[in-house]
């Protein structure tokens, strides 16, 4: 079973208000081994929110020179064939995703898994279920990615998250 793991660093919290993807990062993995990466910053129109750029650390200057999304999403809609999507926070990615892609006239309708939902259900017991905290409690320590909220540093750790509750 090939799967994609993935993550997507945004404008806002809607599209539908017509916040962008910035940032995609993904993980293509089957049996267990990660087999390729994708990544892209993508170039849009519309301003980063001050507050949105403290989080992520993407910055409208950061964007310049960089490919826009007619060129970014055909290529991630390749990368990604018919695999299952998986992602912290599914609904948020892959609602983002739906809509980019959706202004391309290309779909999206994989199936997908959230480890958001599955830590929800396995450790209710844990303070909160953000990535990091998941991770801590998986392998015992913080993760090593220097790049926290950043697509392709989140999509490998989703994607080490994912592999260890698959083995449980």
């Amino acid at each position: 079973m090939r799967c994609v793991v993935l993550d997507v660093e945004t404008t806002g919290l809607s599209p539908v208000n017509g916040d962008r993807v910035i940032e995609v990062g993904a993980v293509a993995i089957e049996a267990g081994i990660a087999l390729a990466e994708f990544h892209s910053l993508v170039f849009v129109r519309k301003p980063i929110p001050t507050l949105v750029q403290q989080i992520h650390g993407i910055t409208n200057e950061m964007l310049v020179g960089n490919p826009e999304p007619e060129e970014v999403f055909p290529r991630f809609r390749e990368f990604i064939g018919n695999s299952i999507l998986v992602a912290h926070n599914a609904q948020f990615d892959i609602r983002f995703l739906q809509h980019e892609l959706g202004r391309l006239g290309l779909g999206l309708n994989n199936r997908y898994r959230c480890t958001l939902e599955m830590s929800r259900k396995r450790y209710p017991w844990l303070p909160n279920h953000k990535l990091e905290t998941v991770f801590r409690h998986l392998f015992g320590k913080s993760t090593t990615e220097t790049q926290a909220h950043r697509a392709l540093s989140d999509a490998r750790m989703v994607a080490r998250v994912w592999l260890e509750l698959m083995k449980r």
